[in-house]
């Protein structure tokens, strides 16, 4: 994937989440994981360091009722 395909990526990732602005990290990733993105890309479109990125990671994976909806 070439450069400029990737920013169109980032772009169309960041455009998602930005309508969920009052929206907890958690839930911005679980939105931005429907993408693909690994955790540097996702903290670049959020705007929050890479261990945060990590931390809502494993706040989804200890969620009760994240794996029902699946």
């Amino acid at each position: 994937m070439n450069d400029n395909d990737n920013a169109i990526r980032l772009m169309l990732a960041y455009l998602c989440i930005v309508t969920e602005a009052e929206a907890s990290l958690v839930r911005k990733v679980e939105i931005l994981d429907r993408f693909d993105l690994n955790d540097k890309e996702i903290a670049k479109v959020c705007s929050v360091n890479l261990q945060s990125v990590r931390n809502a990671r494993l706040a989804l994976k200890k969620k009760p009722d994240a794996k029902k909806k699946k």
